[in-house]
């Protein structure tokens, strides 16, 4: 049975270049070639496809709006995308979101098929060479996040992030509708659970922790 595709590419000539990659595969068809993200969700509520090979940066609705929207009604077509470039809180969300697999553009074209036959087979395609920088400093900031959950308070850590943004305590606490004095408090409980200090320090420790 063939694998049914829909494909997405807001630009032309790669979507062209992509037909004709599938058309020499006997084994798959290609239902659909869309070029915004109006069209993509049209084509796969139409048809149903077995994968939706999806570009993130797509006019009027973009990659990431169309995979919210799949994801919330559940949809069974597997999803595989193809990007140019992949920003640390995209590959994070595109795992949550359930993509099946991710391809980054500069791979050779033969990368694309073997992933949508692994995805097509069940099984999940993350190019490691491309990625894997990307996915572990996701999980190491997942991690460094955990660890300080267990040491400060909800308020500690909505403080921290302000500080190690840069802002002053006077500013804090006008961002966060408390007297600067309590900023301090905060700052200073901070520095003592983490064993730190001052700002730089805790800056230091935020970057160590892939925080910022």
């Amino acid at each position: 049975m063939a694998i049914r595709l829909v494909i997405a590419d807001n630009h032309p000539l790669i979507l062209i270049g992509l037909e004709s990659l599938f058309h020499l595969e006997p084994d798959v068809e290609v239902l659909a070639c869309c070029r915004d993200g109006e069209e993509i969700l049209q084509a796969v509520r139409r048809h149903r496809p077995d994968l939706l090979i999806l570009d993130l940066r797509m006019p009027k609705k973009d990659g990431l709006a169309v995979l919210q929207e799949l994801h919330e009604e559940k949809l069974p077509t597997r999803i595989v995308v193809l990007t140019a470039e992949l920003e640390e809180n995209e590959a994070l969300r595109l795992l949550r979101l359930g993509v099946n697999g991710i391809v980054l553009k500069e791979m050779a074209p033969r990368f694309l098929v073997q992933c949508i036959r692994k995805v097509h087979a069940g099984e999940p395609w993350i190019e490691r060479r491309s990625v894997r920088r990307v996915l572990d400093k996701l999980l190491q900031r997942e991690a460094g996040a955990r660890e300080l959950a267990g040491v400060l308070t909800p308020r500690e850590l909505e403080v921290m992030g302000l500080v190690v943004s840069g802002l002053r305590n006077e500013t804090i606490a006008k961002e966060l509708h408390i007297s600067e004095g309590t900023v301090k408090v905060h700052v200073h409980s901070i520095y003592d659970k983490l064993h730190l200090d001052g700002r730089l320090a805790l800056l230091r420790y935020a970057q160590d922790k892939r925080l910022v």
